[in-house]
């Protein structure tokens, strides 16, 4: 019963925080990143934490590189209760003005670029939890949904996942045993001639093959052939070994965010820098097989969406639609008055978990909060698209339908930054935690 109460106060306080923030944000005076979970000042950050970072070869400043996480205010001590949520007053509160919020976003002044994730206070926790014999997955969580710091990625996303055991004493040789059967699966089905491949299997290698040059086409370092060759073998024998769905293009990009993740453990500096055939073929090797697991990891969690006709996906849009169709009507309406449907755009957000939507430099923090989510991410992700699609709320009910198609296939987002992200992300998260447990609730 003690548990109950204290999950419950935590969510209490983690709400009104969040509330605190959204509402503090449309009076121009903060961002809002997730939550605080302690009452603290930011000190300042450690030249030092930034070891083993990659950096992404991209057309940013280094003062557009801001982010909204040493934003925050700090949490309150007293937490209110939820059964305030249902009060008209509260209701009114929690209404915000996307318009309201995306010129509060330009006036707010922008940090260093990760500086949540890499703050004193933060790392020390990240280290305390790492540094546990069995690591509290919950706890960890709870850290890595605001931004994980970089050089510790590798070792907490592969925690996330599942695929390192969360007790240390575990953990290395579970890896070196995950590492070899990988080896086995690659000399057992990628190394192997044409001639003992059925033809269904020379087409799909076939497909790979053509997709890998094409993935992340503005990142020179997935243009490298033995990188590209990394993809390929990590994607056919995951392909191979999951014949319900087998390869569907799209899963290549899904590989490499935990490409780029386990390299930078080998390669500091720019990743447009980065040449993997400097790395001898063990680590190489290594680092292949941790992407493979992690990928399938991640994508057991989501089967469905990659099966025939992908009815995993489909379900998904059908809730953005109901989920925009709530929170903003007039959107709504206009699309539909357009005679524009979701599965016109936000089939390639679900299929390919928005990496082709922003600057790739975004995208592991994105997936920091992906993976914190666990179980639960297809759910939440409806509603992280629905603030990603909500960001150009009055611009797109000025678009007609010509207009409306070019402008969701190709965002406004390659100037974005940490803060347009983080704003992304909080939203999503107050309306998840608004309207997940009574959908009802924003109903016309």
């Amino acid at each position: 019963m003690k548990n109950s109460d204290n999950s419950s106060s935590s969510l209490d306080s983690r709400f009104n925080q969040t509330l605190k923030n959204v509402q503090g944000l449309l009076k121009g005076r903060s961002i809002p990143g997730k939550i605080l979970l302690t009452r603290r000042t930011d000190p300042p950050e450690d030249p030092n934490l930034h070891e083993r970072t990659p950096s992404f070869g991209r057309s940013f400043s280094e003062n557009d590189a801001g982010t909204s996480d040493q934003m925050d205010t700090s949490m309150g001590s007293e937490a209110r209760s939820t059964s305030k949520l249902n009060s008209n007053s509260t209701t009114t509160k929690l209404k915000p003005s996307y318009s309201n919020i995306e010129i509060a976003s330009k006036d707010v002044q922008k940090s260093p670029m990760g500086a949540r994730a890499t703050d004193s206070a933060r790392v020390t926790k990240f280290t305390k939890e790492l540094s546990a014999t069995t690591v509290i997955l919950e706890r960890l969580r709870e850290l890595a949904w605001s931004g994980v710091p970089p050089y510790m990625r590798p070792t907490i996303w592969r925690l996330l996942l599942g695929y390192a055991p969360p007790n240390s004493d575990r953990r290395e040789g579970v890896l070196r045993r995950k590492r070899l059967e990988y080896l086995d699966c690659v000399a057992q089905f990628y190394d192997i001639p044409d001639t003992e491949r059925s033809d269904d299997e020379v087409n799909m290698l076939r497909q790979i093959s053509v997709d890998c040059p094409r993935t992340v086409p503005d990142v020179t370092f997935f243009q490298q052939e033995q990188v590209q060759k990394s993809l390929e073998r990590i994607l056919y024998t995951w392909a191979i070994r999951h014949p319900a769905s087998g390869y569907v293009q799209g899963i290549n990009d899904l590989a490499t965010p935990f490409l780029v993740v386990f390299l930078s453990e080998y390669l500091e500096g720019d990743i447009d820098n980065w040449s993997i055939s400097d790395l001898p073929a063990d680590k190489i090797s290594d680092i292949e097989a941790d992407c493979y697991w992690c990928l399938s990891k991640l994508l057991d969690g989501m089967q469905d969406h990659y099966t025939f006709a992908q009815p995993g996906i489909q379900r998904l849009v059908f809730k953005l639609k109901e989920l925009v169709r709530r929170i903003d009507e007039p959107v709504s309406r206009h699309m539909e008055e357009q005679g524009l449907e979701f599965l016109q755009f936000a089939f390639r957000w679900f299929n390919c978990l928005l990496i082709r939507e922003i600057p790739f430099h975004l995208v592991t923090r994105l997936w920091d909060t992906y993976l914190a989510e666990g179980d639960a991410l297809p759910d939440f992700l409806v509603y992280i698209y629905t603030s990603f699609l909500l960001t150009w709320s009055d611009k797109l009910q000025k678009l007609d339908f010509q207009e409306l198609v070019m402008f969701l296939q190709h965002l406004p987002t390659h100037n974005w930054t940490h803060q347009e992200l983080e704003m992304v992300l909080s939203r999503a998260y107050m309306w998840h935690s608004m309207f997940n447990s009574s959908p009802s609730h924003l109903a016309s």
